[in-house]
């Protein structure tokens, strides 16, 4: 029986790496794909897989292309509210590949439309998981964490009762800075930074992994999703990258799940394709397990490790302030507009200002509520930002 889903980002590192995992099957059929701005890339995504309903955000590019798509028999719609056009009954599935928080609209307005979520959008889940979670409850939609570390956490406590985990681990890689001394890294180029040893990802997520904010955002995650308290989880750096979570449970038993650095590995097992296929080298896996290494990660070097100290224990607008400064000084670096220390130490500062410390009693409603918190935070670090020399 014929599978569909929606890809909304595919033109991202997780869509195109969806789509990898798609080439050679043919038991999910593609319903929808959507894209901010990369119109061509979609175009192609979207004659290859027979695709017939595309959704852009960007005017210009849509104004460029319609005519171009309607050539090609394939429908063109401006923006994510058309999704309902699109979908009359329920899909399959629906993977959320959007970065940042572009992804949270697209996110409610997806869960209803489908019988399974697949989440790799970090900010959807830190900023608005209780409004995630009651859309869940009342539209009966499986969740599926898509990130290589929530999704290993996932496959592991499946079916084990919260009771007996006693505590989680995720595992770090340390990014490309891991080995470099403290004075090597206030002007770090960007070009550095996004050299990632062991994964190939998006620019955003490279940088995120350099600072080891992802890990912070992973934290928070892990929290969320499993309803785990902060004591029970923790950080330890893991080189390789080949184990993705640890579990420890009572009884002394533990569980760990280890992949090869490839996202199409928790794509394909969320979306249940791939199965049949067999490692390629055993000898090269039990190398690997032979040669694990897991230690402590050195808050010096990392000082934004430091934030999970402050991390209320029940939601507020601190996620939403922490994603924002973080997405903007990591894109104002990526524009060479601000150098790598100036991430981490205008973060630090401007997290435990007063004027966002009256956000951190407080709970989002809505979607607008975050939206308009985000724009706050936005507009109060273009203001009081600070350039580090060193």
């Amino acid at each position: 029986m014929s599978k569909d889903l929606i890809i909304l980002g595919s033109t991202g590192s997780i869509g195109h790496s969806t789509l990898l995992a798609l080439k050679k099957n043919n038991k999910i059929k593609i319903k929808l794909l959507t894209t901010n701005k990369n119109v061509k890339k979609i175009l192609k995504q979207a004659i290859f897989f027979k695709v017939k309903d595309v959704i852009v955000e960007d005017v210009k590019e849509y104004k460029k292309y319609r005519k171009i798509f309607k050539e090609k028999k394939i429908n063109l719609y401006l923006g994510i509210h058309n999704i309902n056009r699109i979908v009359k009954k329920k899909v399959t599935f629906c993977i959320n590949a959007i970065t940042g928080l572009n992804g949270l609209q697209p996110t409610i307005k997806a869960i209803p439309l489908c019988k399974n979520i697949l989440i790799a959008n970090k900010e959807s889940i830190i900023c608005a998981w209780d409004l995630i979670l009651k859309k869940l409850k009342i539209y009966k939609t499986n969740f599926i964490p898509l990130d290589s570390e929530h999704f290993s956490i996932w496959k592991l406590i499946k079916n084990e009762p919260n009771e007996d985990i006693e505590k989680i681990i995720l595992t770090a890689s340390g990014g490309p800075f891991l080995n470099k001394s403290i004075r090597q890294l206030p002007n770090i180029s960007p070009k550095k930074a996004l050299k990632h040893p062991n994964w190939k990802m998006g620019k955003k997520i490279s940088i995120d992994s350099a600072t080891m904010m992802n890990k912070v955002f992973e934290f928070i995650e892990a929290k969320k999703i499993f309803n785990i308290k902060k004591q029970n989880l923790s950080i330890l750096v893991h080189p390789s990258s080949f184990i993705h979570a640890i579990v420890f449970f009572k009884g002394n038993l533990i569980k760990f799940l280890g992949h090869e650095t490839n996202m199409i590995i928790p794509i394909s097992n969320a979306l249940g394709i791939n199965k049949k296929k067999k490692f390629s080298s055993y000898n090269s896996i039990l190398y690997k397990i032979n040669n694990l290494r897991f230690f402590k990660p050195n808050q010096k070097k990392f000082p934004l490790l430091g934030l999970l100290k402050l991390l209320p224990n029940s939601s507020s607008y601190f996620e939403t302030v922490l994603i924002t400064l973080n997405d903007e000084l990591v894109n104002k670096y990526l524009n060479k507009e601000i150098n790598y220390v100036s991430i981490q130490k205008n973060i630090v500062r401007l997290i435990n200002n007063a004027y966002f410390k009256k956000y951190y009693k407080l709970k989002p409603n809505n979607i607008n509520d975050i939206i308009n918190v985000a724009n706050k935070t936005k507009n109060y670090l273009n203001k009081y930002i600070i350039h580090y020399v060193k």
